[in-house]
């Protein structure tokens, strides 16, 4: 099917603070939804059946609960009303985006998704009625190519966004396609939780998701574009993922996903919007996922010596019986053996060893958590890199628990850059990175030079480790990472 999804740049309020009335937060909407009709025309043209607008996208951000009331919609949270705002516009009261949105689906015949804010008055017998009588939703619509609309989500997993509520129990929200069958969908910040996320496609066995978000890039592990393919590749999945476009807020990154192919825009230089259309198959076979655990996970087999195999090394790695450490099948090197360091990456304490020399082994453990690689330089470059480890609960913009091996480019040259937001590396690398991860949730991110995207060439689970495999990265290497959730202990 074809795809699009549009990352925007929004005219924003001057003043999001400010008390306005309904018509100056209409007219400053307008403005938005005059660029989406005209995106939404752009891509019918090239024969996209479904559109996705990022987060915040209508509306902007940094409001108060009270500055934002003006801009939000009146919409009914419930599955069973049917309504075509655009050829119903007299049903309900405050919808006039709803309207404009169901009419561009309608008059395009096509699928469009967006991200808008909603009220929805609530009786003070409601113990989780706010004081001022009203709930305040983050919210994503879907209208069908007639302009119905077919479901909305209220975003779950807030990030500062003190305007908004959060719902009172996670919402599964999907909606039927002719072209691709089920879609679900939620929004920015949900993507790193359990739920919904994550219980959702478990639970419906979705194989296709829409992405609004407004996602602010953070390297070397949090990049948009590198998350949302690692997701995408991690469920096996295509993902239609819209973020905004604020360079200076370090926002931009969006694309469509499928497990093997990628569809990127990253660009941090130049100003306006940019519509990303792409023709994806649609996943229909139930081949096990990565985080379909291969069976050995979680029973702790251990098969007498089964060896990783990999193309770009004489090495095989090979785990003898009841062994944690994989036999060194050489010892040349041993002798001066790299020294562990302490650096910060993503506000979290990583214990690091550095990669020295062309190629070689290395190990670094933290908790219950041990790293390893094997690598090879095809040239060596004056950059340093470093093989990073972190097992905890991370507790900055957000409170999640973290299991990471992570093999990083580092800033510069002393041991103290590891860690630090690095947009460009030459160096190209083989490797094969493992762990002995606790949680089957295992996000692999592979990022190169310029915040382009590679595919690793083999990973998944062998022995209770699991691994990701390059045979030389397509251009230089900023970030290889096993990046593991363990929900149970956020």
């Amino acid at each position: 099917y074809v795809a699009a999804v549009y990352e925007h740049e929004s005219i924003l309020s001057p003043n999001p603070t400010a008390l306005v009335d309904r018509w100056s937060a209409l007219k400053l909407m307008g403005r938005n939804l005059d660029i989406y009709e005209q995106q939404v025309v752009a891509a019918a043209r090239q024969g996209a059946q479904i559109i996705v607008f990022p987060e915040d996208g209508i509306h902007g951000f940094n409001f108060t609960r009270s500055s934002i009331y003006p801009y939000l919609d009146f919409v009914v949270h419930s599955q069973s009303v049917k309504w075509n705002p655009c050829r119903e516009p007299y049903l309900f009261n405050d919808t006039e985006v709803l309207q404009r949105l169901s009419c561009m689906a309608l008059k395009n015949k096509i699928f469009l998704v967006a991200n808008l804010g909603t009220k929805q008055p609530c009786e003070h017998t409601d113990p989780r009625c706010p004081a001022d009588g009203r709930y305040q939703f983050n919210t994503n619509v879907a209208f069908s190519d007639e302009g119905m609309l077919v479901a909305t989500y209220r975003k779950h997993n807030l990030y500062f966004e003190y305007a908004f509520d959060t719902p009172p129990e996670p919402d599964y929200k999907l909606f039927d396609t002719p072209f691709a069958g089920k879609f679900g969908m939620f929004t920015c910040f949900d993507i790193l939780f359990l739920e919904p996320a994550v219980n959702l496609i478990r639970q419906y066995n979705l194989k296709q998701v829409v992405y609004p978000t407004a996602w602010m890039n953070q390297l070397p592990l949090l990049s948009a574009v590198e998350f949302q393919q690692a997701f995408a590749t991690a469920f096996n999945i295509n993902i239609l993922a819209a973020n905004i476009h604020h360079p200076t807020l370090g926002m931009t990154g969006s694309g469509i996903y499928t497990p093997v192919k990628s569809f990127i825009y990253h660009n941090m230089e130049s100003y306006g919007g940019k519509l990303i259309v792409a023709e994806i198959p649609v996943i229909t076979t139930d081949y096990k996922t990565n985080l379909e655990i291969n069976e050995s996970f979680g029973e702790n087999v251990h098969h007498s010596c089964e060896t990783f195999t990999s193309t770009s090394m004489d090495d095989q790695v090979c785990f003898k019986e009841g062994l944690e450490t994989p036999e060194r099948t050489s010892e040349k090197g041993s002798e001066h053996l790299p020294p562990t360091f302490y650096a910060e990456m993503m506000y979290d304490n990583f214990t690091f060893v550095p990669l020295w020399g062309e190629k070689g082994e290395l190990q670094v453990c933290a908790n219950t958590l041990c790293c390893y690689l094997t690598y090879q330089r095809t040239v060596l470059t004056d950059e340093l890199y470093a093989l990073g480890v972190f097992d905890g609960l991370h507790t900055v913009h957000g409170t999640y628990y973290v299991q990471a091996c992570a093999l990083v480019k580092c800033g510069g040259l002393s041991f103290s850059t590891c860690g630090q937001e690095v947009t460009d590396a030459t160096a190209l690398i083989n490797f094969q990175l493992w762990g002995n991860m606790s949680t089957p949730y295992i996000f692999p991110l592979l990022l190169t030079s310029g915040i382009t995207l590679d595919f690793a060439d083999h990973m998944g689970w062998k022995n209770n480790h699991y691994f990701i495999s390059k045979n030389r990265t397509s251009s230089g290497l900023l970030t290889a990472a096993l990046y593991g959730r363990w929900y149970e202990k956020d």
